[in-house]
């Protein structure tokens, strides 16, 4: 087994506020210091995903690597596809500091950014310098001033459509004026029209729509239908949630996207009910709280054909990419599966819960 340095970097790591310690992390990456995780050679785990086919449904989530600086190393960490972002047209400072903030005892993290980011000329001479080594996605956000969030979509997708594999329309971000302006049906049918007509070039990117799970049902079933209508290529389940129903009452949270452990339940339910809502037509990526093999399988059972994580990072580091990667590769052996593909859905919720 590969030595993990991640046990004897974190407890300095965590003396920092959560920025500070994300931007010595991003450095140790640029400068190489990080070693890369094992190969993990679990045929039984490969996916396909836009007609590719993936080593493992393990993805790392947008948020990590905001500005390109470290996509390209992340491969060697264990992650099957990462997702750079997200991206605005314009560079914008976000909200203010302090806007991120750690609950070790719960594993969770909230957050209050408000998208900062270098911008797109940035982005995009850094993706176009780089060659990615496996399948790449750009988390795509307007900016927070904008008087046209539609056009700033537009303009991003055309953009960064001959440097990915896919793009994520951000449409449910809680920490911008504007950034759930297209949870409204009307707004979402105009985007994904406008983007459709864009000039995408010959190798068209997949595009993927990223919903919150604070959505209420009546709604989350008008804008699946108005998706699938518009033939998205992939729905991503979910977003940070506002609420703070899993976390202890006695303690003050600050506004903001809370993520981790607590929103697993919340999220996967709600990745069951897309999954029931668009019966297979169209792959789901399940983020939200993985922080183990088992709760990877329980999304997938759940109906995601992939997962995302970030947070986990946080409290593991990425030998927890390695841990998931193994663990699933066991579960599916138990449950007498050939291939992850066939547990896709596999899953029956029990109270409002999922077996693993």
């Amino acid at each position: 087994m590969a030595f993990d340095p991640f046990p004897l970097v974190k407890p300095l790591l965590h003396r920092f506020d959560p920025e500070t310690a994300h931007e010595l992390t991003l450095r140790a990456l640029e400068l190489h210091l990080v070693p890369p995780q094992p190969p993990v050679d679990e045929p039984s785990i490969a996916i396909e995903l836009f007609g590719r086919r993936l080593p493992s449904p393990v993805g790392l989530a947008a948020g990590f690597d905001k500005n390109a600086r470290v996509f390209a190393q992340m491969y060697a960490q264990g992650f099957a596809f990462v997702e750079v972002g997200g991206v605005t047209p314009l560079p914008q400072t976000g909200n203010p500091r302090p806007r991120v903030f750690r609950y070790p005892a719960e594993r969770a993290v909230i957050n209050k950014m408000g998208f900062p980011n270098a911008g797109a000329d940035v982005v995009a001479r850094r993706l176009a310098a780089t060659p990615a080594p496996g399948m790449l996605g750009v988390n795509l956000a307007s900016n927070a001033q904008t008087h046209d969030p539609i056009a700033d979509f537009v303009a991003l997708a055309e953009r960064f459509a001959p440097l990915c594999a896919y793009l994520t329309l951000d449409i449910s971000c809680p920490n911008t004026a504007n950034g759930q302006e297209f949870l409204d049906p009307g707004r979402l049918r105009e985007l994904l029209a406008r983007v459709a007509a864009a000039d995408l070039g010959t190798a068209r990117p997949a595009i993927a729509a990223k919903l919150s799970p604070d959505i209420a049902d009546d709604a989350l079933e008008e804008l699946i239908a108005v998706l699938l209508a518009a033939r998205i290529d992939a729905i991503v389940v979910g977003n940070t949630t506002s609420r703070r129903d899993e976390v202890a009452a006695s303690t003050a949270y600050p506004p903001g996207g809370l993520s981790g452990p607590p929103i697993f339940a919340r999220s996967t339910a709600q990745l069951a009910r897309v999954a029931d809502l668009t019966r297979g037509t169209v792959p789901l990526i399940g983020v939200g709280g993985v922080s183990s093999g088992s709760d990877a399988y329980a999304k997938i059972r759940a109906g995601a054909t992939a997962v995302q994580l970030y947070t986990g990072l946080i409290f593991a580091g990425t030998a927890l990419v390695t841990r998931i990667r193994r663990e699933l590769a066991v579960l599916l052996m138990r449950d007498g599966y050939g291939s992850l593909s066939e547990a896709v859905g596999s899953g029956r919720p029990i109270g409002g819960r999922f077996t693993a």
